[in-house]
């Protein structure tokens, strides 16, 4: 999802890009090379570095709160071995520069994130896992730096990303694409969880991708870097604006028994406009714009990589 805008960037920008994922290759950029493979094998990630001079790894895994409780292992696992085998490929075919991609699932509870506070506290509890797994990212960038001299790798905490190519399967898919599918395709009456009270800091794919290539270009090594839309929309905000641009208006059904996760989760985005970052797709422009692109790619859904249904 954020990996399609940054290759745009990159190739606009003249850069000669290759692109290693498990989707399938018809959703790559036709200019760019593209190596369908699984980096949770060391040798796959090896040949995806060769000749790179400039790596920005994206991988990663995301899903609903129902994931996270029931799948930790899917977070997990993967998270934590394609993370550490890439970032040590690139070490040993000599990248120059290295962007790692790390989460806002890596915060504790808060009101607002700050880069320095994460090593005071435990990821929360509905993010422990990939939260974990987050954070040993973070952590072998630092170590490289001390026992290695390596300290070209830039750190991004994106907050939650949502954009056209994102994961719209309602069984496991954020909330966002979740919702957007589910009320696109004419649930009527639509249940959603909790009581629309939960505050989010949404920011859009494309904001976050140029955000990646500032914090790769401008930031020193192995300093984390907030990437969010820095304002916070509430659950009930997001099912108005949906509704709001349907034909058609459902019935809401809200479901208080269901968990909804932690009541406030925003970013301070100070270090990141210090770089020179600024969000410019507000939610009430961004949904309604994935809610198009939805509707004009419906056959692409089932071409995106899904770790939960693979």
């Amino acid at each position: 999802m954020i990996g399609r805008f940054l290759v745009e960037l990159l190739i606009a920008q003249g850069a000669r890009v290759r692109i290693a994922s498990l989707d399938d290759p018809s959703r790559a950029h036709p200019e760019a090379e593209f190596l369908r493979m699984d980096l949770t094998h060391y040798e796959n990630c090896l040949k995806a570095c060769d000749r790179m001079e400039y790596v920005l790894h994206l991988a990663g895994i995301k899903g609903s709160p129902l994931m996270t409780a029931t799948r930790p292992a899917s977070f997990f696992v993967p998270t934590i071995t394609f993370n550490t085998l890439m970032m040590e490929a690139a070490r040993k075919t000599g990248v120059k520069r290295y962007l790692y991609t790390s989460s806002i699932g890596v915060y504790a509870p808060a009101d607002r994130f700050y880069e320095d506070d994460v090593w005071k506290t435990f990821p929360s509890d509905n993010d422990r896992f990939a939260g974990w797994a987050k954070r040993m990212g973070e952590l072998q960038a630092e170590a490289y730096k001390i026992e290695h001299g390596w300290g070209e790798i830039a750190i991004v905490r994106p907050a939650n990303v949502y954009g056209p190519y994102d994961n719209f399967d309602p069984r496991n898919a954020m909330v966002i694409p979740s919702l957007i599918r589910r009320a696109m395709d004419g649930e009527n009456p639509l249940l959603i969880w909790g009581d629309g009270s939960p505050i989010r800091d949404f920011i859009h794919a494309k904001d976050v991708a140029r955000g990646m290539l500032l914090a790769g270009e401008r930031a020193p090594g192995c300093w984390p870097i907030n990437l969010g839309s820095g304002t916070g929309s509430s659950i009930r905000r997001i099912v108005e604006i949906i509704v709001e641009h349907l034909k058609k208006k459902p019935e809401i059904v809200w479901d208080t028994t269901k968990r909804s996760g932690d009541q406030i989760r925003l970013m301070d985005i100070s270090r990141a406009r210090s770089i020179g970052f600024e969000p410019s797709i507000p939610i009430e422009k961004g949904i309604p714009e994935v809610m198009d692109w939805y509707d004009q790619h419906r056959s692409e859904i089932g071409r995106r990589y899904n770790v939960f249904t693979s």
